[in-house]
C-alpha cells in the first residue's frame, strides 16, 4: 500500500513550488514536502510543536477559514485529513481561492474501516467526514480535476499504540478515551488497521463568488 506521500508525489509537482500544509500539526508533512523540493510552509491554529521541532520552518498561525497568506501566493494547498475538522468545511474554499494560483489537494479519510470502527465509540465521525465530502462537491471556483482512492495500513501491536495515535490527532479525546478504555481494550485486536482514504484534486478557475 502506498504512503500518503508517495500519493502526493505521485499526483502533484512539487519541485521548486510553493506548497501550503492547511493543518499542518507538527509539521511532519511539510518538512517531506521541502525534502522533495517544494517551498513548504504550514499552517494550523497551534504551530507551537511545529516551531519547536523544525525551527527553521515556516509556519504560520490560522485557520482554512481565515488563511494567514496573501492573494494568490501558493500554487498548491494541502488539506491532509483536515478539511473535516473544519466547523463549516463551506467556508474553507472561498480562502482557498483567494490564496492558490493552481491546485488544491484534499485527503479525507473515508467512514469505513476496521479503524475507523475500533474507534467510533470514542469520537464517531461519520457526519463531519459526510460534511467534508459534500463541501468538496459545492466547492465553486474550481475545477474538478481527479480523485483517487487508496488505503492506508498501520501497525498496532499494543494498545498503548492505538491511544497514542487517537489522542495525537485530537487530544480532547483523552476523556472519552478513558471513560471507555475497558471496552476498547477488549475490542482491541494487535496488528494491521486499515483506513481507506479519498483525494479530490482540485484546480483554481472561474472567480468564485464568494472570495
Amino acid at each position: 500500500m502506498p504512503s500518503d506521500l508517495e500519493v502526493i508525489a505521485d499526483t502533484l509537482q512539487l519541485h521548486g513550488r510553493t506548497v501550503v500544509d492547511v493543518g499542518c500539526g507538527d509539521g511532519s508533512l511539510v518538512r517531506a514536502l521541502a525534502a522533495a523540493g517544494a517551498d513548504a510552509l504550514g499552517v494550523d491554529i497551534s504551530v507551537t510543536r511545529a516551531r519547536e521541532i523544525d525551527p527553521d520552518g515556516r509556519y504560520l498561525e490560522g485557520g482554512a477559514e481565515r488563511l494567514p497568506l496573501p492573494d494568490a501566493s501558493v500554487d498548491v494547498a494541502l488539506l491532509m485529513l483536515s478539511l473535516h475538522h473544519v466547523p463549516d468545511p463551506d467556508s474553507a474554499f472561498p480562502e482557498l481561492h483567494r490564496v492558490v494560483r493552481d491546485e488544491v489537494y484534499i485527503a479525507e479519510p473515508l467512514p469505513t474501516g476496521d479503524f475507523f470502527e475500533l474507534m467510533r465509540p470514542v469520537d464517531d465521525e461519520t457526519e463531519v467526514r459526510a460534511a467534508a465530502q459534500a463541501a468538496i462537491r459545492r466547492a465553486t471556483g474550481f475545477e474538478h480535476v481527479r480523485t483517487i482512492e487508496y488505503d492506508v495500513k498501520f501497525t498496532s501491536p499494543r494498545f498503548e499504540a492505538f491511544r497514542d495515535r487517537v489522542l495525537a490527532a485530537d487530544p480532547s479525546r483523552a476523556a472519552r478515551f478513558a471513560e471507555l478504555e475497558p471496552e476498547l481494550r477488549a475490542r482491541f485486536r494487535p496488528g494491521d488497521y486499515v483506513v481507506p482514504m479519498r483525494v479530490d484534486v482540485l484546480r483554481h478557475s472561474s472567480p468564485s463568488g464568494n472570495s
